[in-house]
């Protein structure tokens, strides 16, 4: 019923839909959760983690090395890459959902995976989704669910015909897998952890192993390639890893192959390895040419990865950049991103601007098929970054968001901070006594000052103050792209948008 009414809202998507025969590639999404740009090693040429795989990937696809997630956190990037629209015109202004949170894409909203089923594809979601849902009698409290129930206004209502996951992150209770919309046990035990195998405190199943999440996810997205590589239908498969995100919990097998001393680098290469599995599946079912297959992560790496310690072995998972996940700074929201597609893309390295909103219009100018003013209000198409025949508009401008919900505009080299400090987790805090001495806004030029140290605030005032107009516009109008103004969700006004009145 909901794909009938998404259909009816968004025009005429979906219909004289061509059959497998003719080609239509397969898609695989894989999202790594709180992975630096610096932990890839062949984004850094002194990453201490060598991800052999990643970088086989990258060897034969496309590289980007501007790539950026819409915001720092996870909740809100997931939002962006399922709907193409920035996470701040959502109802969630800061910070991210729960473990009990209620949905928060919206139930009339097109998503990437209702377009996809729309156009004849069998779509399927993988591992955490971390964009609420509602639990059976969850207004009774979060110790009253029922969880012999099913939930509703899961994923299998916004776009995807088969889902098997958990609602937030690995460390946020419930720890409970639900399969399409049904939980697979009642949770009869509560368990916790602490240090960097970190978890909160709540009913876990006993089907739910938290060390071997990363290994189930897997074995269920190669069972569903294997069982779909032959299929009447294309397949698109969203894989939302929840590692290495705390709690940080490589198995046996990986524990101490990083040499770091640390199971941070230890449960990369173990991403790695996930990312090595999917590729194997691919290939021995003869599907790897007409694959695209998209490596990326939701933002920077966490701080809960013990820098100082890695420092001590000459590793940064923030490579270069300033910050880590939270943060407006670069490290918190500059992300590896590849795409390969061996049939129609070549390998190469593309400085090309692109934002993780953008997978969303780059599958529809791929397809042939036409974005309409209601969704995907903030996705550019990136073929031509892969060398294909498009007229889409690339994109030249983005908007990077914080944790605490501070906003950044880049444009070209510079790159405009509407806030004083980090806007998150790193110094200065917005909470550190320093801000109220700091200037309200940061401009800096990247392409001389990627680490963001030199403030150009005063003597490119007019630089900054266009900047500042051109995000109150995008801001305004509901989108970024071209077509008809929409509206924001929520408030109207947020205190983090005090920058749209000129100082």
């Amino acid at each position: 019923m909901l794909l009938c009414v998404m259909s009816l809202a968004t025009g005429s998507f979906g219909q004289n839909v061509p059959k497998k025969e003719q080609n239509r590639p397969n898609i695989i999404f894989i999202l790594a959760d709180d992975m630096g740009y610096g932990d890839v090693s062949a984004y850094n040429e002194h990453s201490k983690i060598q991800t052999k795989n990643i970088d086989r990937l990258a060897s034969k696809g496309v590289k980007f090395t501007d790539a950026h997630t819409s915001s720092a956190v996870c909740t809100p990037t997931r939002y962006g890459i399922l709907t193409g629209r920035y996470n701040w015109r959502s109802t969630l202004k800061q910070h991210v959902l729960y473990g009990y949170s209620e949905a928060l894409i919206a139930e009339d909203r097109v998503t990437i995976g209702s377009f996809l089923q729309a156009e004849g594809y069998k779509t399927a979601g993988i591992g955490k989704w971390h964009l609420g849902w509602d639990w059976d009698n969850i207004e009774a409290g979060d110790s009253l669910v029922n969880f012999s129930e099913k939930i509703k206004n899961g994923p299998t209502t916004r776009g995807f015909d088969y889902w098997f996951g958990f609602s937030g992150s690995l460390d946020m209770a419930p720890y409970v897998w639900v399969e399409n919309d049904e939980p697979t046990m009642v949770p009869t035990k509560f368990t916790q952890n602490t240090g960097q195998k970190m978890w909160r405190k709540g009913p876990t199943s006993d089907d739910f192993d938290h060390e071997q999440v990363l290994p189930d996810i897997t074995s269920k997205t190669v069972q569903f390639i294997s069982e779909n590589a032959k299929g009447d239908q294309p397949f698109f498969i969203y894989m939302p890893l929840p590692a290495p995100h705390t709690p940080i919990l490589p198995t046996s097998d990986f524990q101490g192959k990083s040499g770091l001393d640390n199971p941070y680098g230890d449960f990369v290469l173990m991403v790695d390895w996930v990312v090595g599995e999917v590729m194997k599946s691919l290939e021995e079912n003869g599907i790897a040419d007409n694959t695209i297959l998209i490596f990326t992560s939701d933002n920077g790496c966490s701080n809960q990865a013990n820098f100082e310690q890695l420092a001590t072995k000459g590793h940064d998972p923030s490579y270069v950049f300033r910050g880590h996940k939270a943060d407006i700074f670069e490290g918190g929201h500059r992300v590896p991103f590849i795409v390969r597609w061996p049939a129609k893309v070549k390998a190469s390295t593309s400085d090309q601007l692109v934002c993780t909103t953008d997978f969303f219009a780059t599958v529809a100018d791929v397809l042939d098929q036409k974005v309409e003013d209601n969704f995907a209000e903030d996705s550019f198409s990136f073929s031509a970054a892969l060398g294909l025949p498009t007229k889409e508009a690339t994109r030249e401008s983005i908007v990077h968001h914080s944790i605490n919900g501070s906003f950044a505009y880049r444009k070209g080299d510079y790159k405009a901070i509407f806030c004083p400090g980090s806007g998150g987790w790193s110094y200065p805090t917005p909470n550190d006594d320093v801000i109220k001495t700091l200037p309200p806004f940061q401009l800096y030029n990247l392409s001389t000052d990627i680490g963001e140290e030199h403030n150009l605030e005063t003597e490119e005032a007019a630089l900054l103050e266009q900047y500042r107009l051109e995000l109150a516009k995008i801001v305004t109008d509901g989108r970024s792209t071209k077509g008809a103004p929409q509206k924001n969700d929520g408030p109207s006004v947020w205190p983090q948008l005090s920058w749209m009145e000129k100082k």
